[in-house]
């Protein structure tokens, strides 16, 4: 492995990806060049990627030609096999499997947090909306701002369903959020990161949802306030991680991650992965939406067939676990109620 030139990103500050990349970019000490803009306005020059989103990151190919690349996950994946040190992957299969676990529902559950707080209660959607244009572009006219404002949140606000945010959903996603918080307080005393002295890509994907949440939604972040002013300052933190000299010792054991992170996975078994079966199954059988019920409520919303494909990921991973951590992994996933996570392959004893 060698040190990759310099990166160009394209991202918003609004967009809860683009803050993750950044501070995992800062912590790896890999060097890189913002480029502030929405995937609606591409930099002159740049190509572009086959889906548009945030953030967009620029690679040079072996070509010397740049090539586009989006999703947050497999570009994380794809510094770490290009990239020395500072590796945000626990080097133990059992521990690399929760990073996993935990980074995805981040990604694919945290984030219907942000969109619903972000536009579902009124107050925020007054913040919301000239935040994001002025962070589109900050040279607009105050009237031209405001029209687009009112238009851009006309659009979100419709939309919410989508994400699954709903008057149906509510009471779910913010339940969930309370807790989160609380259990985020308390694992992060213990060490200070999700998985001991040393930052995970995991730390990265919450922090990213939670620069929103915590910081620009004033209905979720007065909740962080009032619950855990230790996790409001622990996102300023996680900001820039550059100075932070990791240890490889400073991972947990597998038996204090199986006891820190009990109650995390718990709430994971608890509303993400009964959500990821009901969306499989539906874009299994062609459904355009999905009605289940998740933490004792009905939760309905469009299918997504990415998700889909996270759960399949998630299941194959917990498949190909090495002997030695599949019992104990296993274990701990039936325990927390992630027995969705589990297949009958991954299951069974293995052969004599």
């Amino acid at each position: 492995m060698a040190s990759v030139e310099r990166l160009d990103l394209l991202g918003s500050p609004g967009s809860p990806y683009t803050r993750k990349m950044l501070a995992l970019l800062r912590y790896r000490h890999i060097p890189y060049r913002m480029l502030w803009g929405g995937h609606h306005m591409p930099p002159q020059g740049y190509p572009a990627p086959k889906v548009r989103l945030l953030p967009t990151v620029y690679f040079r190919g072996a070509d010397g030609e740049l090539e586009a690349a989006v999703d947050s996950t497999p570009i994380i994946r794809r510094l770490e096999a290009e990239v020395d040190g500072r590796s945000v992957i626990p080097a133990n299969p059992e521990l690399a499997f929760y990073n996993e676990l935990i980074e995805d529902y981040a990604d694919e559950w945290l984030t219907k947090a942000m969109f619903h707080y972000r536009w579902h209660h009124e107050a925020d959607r007054r913040n919301a909306g000239p935040m994001l244009t002025y962070w589109s572009d900050n040279t607009l006219p105050e009237a031209d701002a405001r029209d687009r404002a009112d238009q851009f949140t006309k659009r979100q606000f419709d939309r919410l369903y989508v994400v699954g945010s709903s008057p149906l959903t509510a009471t779910t996603i913010e339940q969930s959020y309370h807790r989160l918080v609380t259990i985020l307080d308390k694992l992060i005393q213990l060490k200070g990161y999700v998985l001991g002295s040393r930052p995970s890509s995991a730390d990265f994907a919450i922090y990213g949802q939670l620069t929103q949440l915590g910081i620009v939604e004033p209905t979720a972040a007065a909740v962080m306030s009032d619950l855990s002013p230790r996790l409001r300052a622990w996102l300023d933190r996680i900001e820039d991680l550059s100075g932070l000299d990791p240890e490889d010792s400073g991972w947990f054991s597998i038996e204090e991650a199986r006891t820190a992170l009990a109650p995390l996975l718990a709430e994971i078994g608890r509303v993400y992965v009964p959500f990821l079966a009901a969306n499989a199954q539906a874009v299994a059988a062609g459904a355009k939406s999905l009605e289940t019920e998740i933490d004792g409520r009905t939760w309905s919303q469009p299918v997504f067939p990415y998700q889909a494909k996270c759960l399949a990921a998630l299941r194959d991973a917990v498949a190909k676990l090495p002997e030695a951590s599949a019992h104990g992994t296993i274990a701990t996933l039936k325990a927390a109620g992630c027995d969705g996570l589990i297949t009958d392959a991954a299951a069974a004893p293995p052969k004599p």
